[in-house]
């Protein structure tokens, strides 16, 4: 099912703008991001065709079938109860039938989690953000040769620099384990390359080092050290950097890059929207989307902050949601059989 089908056959009953223009958040570059409720037909809903959720490529416009909307609320997902209290000036289509969703029959002690579990996720991005802005990686891989390090002395040197002072190729080389010492291999070297040594690495996207067949009594010429830990971890960051890399939306990287302060303000100023949204049901039981304090969130978005400072900012704002969840006269969840029976009594109006 698409969005178009959706619109054709009349199956939107509630439609309105979210995201930064609903928080008055939005900047002159800001999308337009529109969610909805549709309807199933009673026929689809019955059968074998359930469809929870229709959205386009790039997820700015979504909607979701009635029940999936109102398990979503049932859950306290963030972005769903926004949507029952959206500015009426935002909402663009929406059913009477759906005037009995209130938000009192959904808010509970479990937006601690939805709302503030999700704000602490947007702070590990950023500090996840911060790493990759500060710390960019090489486009071209490294291999296996660089976690290498062979004995030297009382120390140790690179692998590659120690073939350099030998004149020769790792692929003159042939390794052995070396009992009970994890990742400590016994090096032998055919510079003739007559007994058919496999080389310390077959090719570029090795993982590991190799094993030759030795023949007996061959003297090693020196001990190897693979920290095949180490390597294991950098291909795992250096898949993540590449990964994020070709994901970033470009302009949002730049404006990041710009303001200097090496981390995703937009992200983090939904962090803050979050929190203090969290802070507002927990103690009032109230949601508030268009945000007060407008000024401020956009100054972070603006960088005007440094890295530290929000983060300080942040962990005050945890401890403070903590705090509301303790005192809170908000139910531990929402009452289920209640919720379930007003869906049912919502799709029969619907249907009848």
């Amino acid at each position: 099912m698409t969005i178009t089908e959706l619109k054709e056959r009349d199956l939107i009953i509630y439609e309105c703008i979210s995201g930064s223009k609903a928080y008055g958040l939005d900047i002159p570059t800001s999308d337009t991001d529109i969610k909805g409720v549709f309807l199933l037909p009673k026929e689809q809903f019955y059968g074998m065709h359930y469809v929870p959720q229709v959205s386009d490529a790039s997820n700015d416009v979504v909607y979701y079938e009635l029940g999936r909307f109102v398990e979503l609320l049932e859950k306290n997902n963030p972005n769903i109860l926004e949507l029952l209290v959206t500015p009426e000036d935002k909402i663009i289509k929406k059913h009477p039938f759906l005037e009995v969703l209130h938000p009192k029959l959904f808010l509970s002690k479990r937006c601690k989690n939805t709302f503030g579990g999700y704000a602490f996720t947007q702070v590990r991005k950023a500090r996840g953000l911060n790493k990759k802005i500060v710390n960019p990686m090489g486009k071209e891989k490294k291999t296996v040769l660089e976690f290498c390090y062979v004995l030297h002395g009382q120390g140790s040197i690179p692998l590659e620099e120690w073939l350099r002072l030998k004149g020769m190729a790792q692929e003159d080389c042939g390794l052995v384990n070396v009992s009970h010492a994890k990742g400590l291999y016994a090096i032998f070297v055919d510079r003739t390359r007559t007994y058919g040594y496999k080389g310390i690495m077959k090719k570029e996207s090795a993982t590991t080092v190799l094993l030759s067949s030795i023949p007996k009594y061959t003297t090693p010429e020196g001990y190897l050290y693979f920290n095949q830990d180490g390597y294991i971890k950098y291909c795992k960051d250096y898949r993540e950097y590449w990964d994020w890399v070709a994901k970033r939306n470009a302009s949002r990287y730049e404006n990041n890059v710009a303001h200097g302060k090496n981390y995703d303000a937009k992200n983090m100023m939904h962090t803050f929207r979050l929190l203090d949204m969290a802070v507002e049901i927990l103690e009032r039981g109230e949601i508030v989307v268009r945000r007060p304090n407008r000024s401020e969130l956009l100054s972070i978005r603006n960088g005007d902050w440094t890295y530290d400072e929000l983060i300080e900012k942040a962990n005050q704002k945890m401890e403070r949601v903590e705090n509301a969840y303790e005192k809170s006269m908000l139910p531990d969840e929402p009452d289920f059989e209640e919720i379930e029976k007003l869906l049912v009594d919502l799709r029969r109006r619907f249907y009848e």
